[in-house]
């Protein structure tokens, strides 16, 4: 099964993110999601378990557990549909700024 857990403190690791979830059976994977740029931890991962029973035991135990002085959330990873991702737009369009060489839209600037 395959787990999400989230509001992680910075400080986690994912030595100790698979620590926790191994008292709870076999862990296959723990993976922290980290900023491509800066490398810093963004406070969530997944945890891969083989034994669903197992992993459903880990989530019922440590969803709202504190580690730091912070409560986690745990639960069940559920893949994103298809369907609803958006589609990269690399024009800049729509509300989000983009260019323009219309005067009015500039205030005059160019």
């Amino acid at each position: 099964m395959n787990i999400f857990v989230g509001s992680l403190p910075y400080n986690v690791e994912e030595a100790d993110l698979r620590e926790y979830f191994e008292e709870y059976g076999e862990v296959t994977s723990a993976k922290l999601i980290t900023d491509k740029f800066t490398g810093r931890s963004k406070g969530f991962g997944f945890i891969e378990m083989p034994d669903d029973e197992a992993a459903q035991k880990a989530i019922d135990e440590l969803n709202g557990a504190k580690i730091d002085g912070r409560s986690i959330v745990v639960n069940k990873s559920e893949p994103k549909p298809q369907g609803e991702r958006k589609p990269f737009n690399r024009n800049g369009g729509g509300n989000r700024g983009g260019f323009s060489n219309s005067r009015d839209n500039n205030r005059g600037r160019y």
